[in-house]
């Protein structure tokens, strides 16, 4: 069975027939963490870098910004399925640069650095990269083997 999370969305599951999806990672990201021992697979796909702005709006959906959306998807996971922290692989995918010449904000980039900062304060560190560059990603994972499959698209924007 699928599960398909979209943009500010996330999932923790240990159901070991689930495929975790998400699509079109531009300049968002995704965060994976799996636990091979325990066959539970966390997701969450990130927006935007930072909540500092719009404080209010990181309460209601936590999952919207890197610096909120971390803590909260290794936190929960080690709390309701008992995850050790040094047992998570993780994998961090998409962080897209623009192809438009006039791309001020560098989202891609600043999503990927925030997430790496935010996992560096938890000791914690990727071992499954695909990020930057100018090609959008999809990203399945299977729940039962920790097997990710990335399918990268040119970005025409």
């Amino acid at each position: 069975m699928d599960r398909i999370i979209g943009i500010g969305e996330y999932t923790i599951t240990e159901d070991i027939n689930t495929v975790v999806k998400t699509y079109a990672l531009s300049s968002c990201v995704a965060l994976t963490a799996y636990d091979s021992f325990r066959k539970v697979l966390g997701m969450v796909h990130i927006a935007l870098p930072s909540a500092d702005i719009v404080q209010n709006r990181a309460i209601a959906n936590p999952a919207y910004y890197a610096d909120t959306a971390v803590p909260m998807l290794i936190n929960k996971i080690r709390l309701r399925y008992g995850c050790g922290i040094k047992e998570l692989e993780l994998g961090l995918f998409g962080g897209a640069q623009s192809i438009r010449k006039d791309d001020v904000f560098h989202i891609g980039v600043r999503n990927v650095e925030m997430v790496e900062a935010a996992l560096k304060q938890m000791n914690l560190k990727v071992c499954h990269y695909d990020i930057g560059g100018t090609s959008s990603r999809s990203v399945a994972v299977e729940v039962a083997t920790g097997k990710v499959k990335v399918i990268c698209q040119p970005l025409f924007i």
